[in-house]
């Protein structure tokens, strides 16, 4: 049988995994731009990855929900309400 976290950990656990992708993609691609391929780039890479993580996680977290209220002003809800 697998074990899961209870529901609490929810928000939490998708602010680190969205914040963890996104910053992985987007400073790969930063440092591709900044420095390209060149010797050492993984290094460079993991480490900007890293201090961007560290960033964009707590803003994950606490911007999620404010983005949750702007798109559901911007959308109409099921059912045309």
């Amino acid at each position: 049988m697998t074990r899961k976290l209870p529901p609490r950990f929810a928000p939490v656990l998708f602010a680190l995994i969205l914040s963890g992708l996104m910053s992985f993609m987007v400073s790969g691609i930063a440092t591709v731009a900044a420095v390209g391929l060149a010797h050492g780039f993984f290094a460079k890479w993991i480490t900007s990855w890293l201090l961007a993580w560290a960033v964009a996680f707590p803003g994950v977290f606490v911007l999620a929900p404010l983005v949750r209220r702007l798109v559901e002003r911007l959308v109409d809800a099921p059912g045309g309400r």
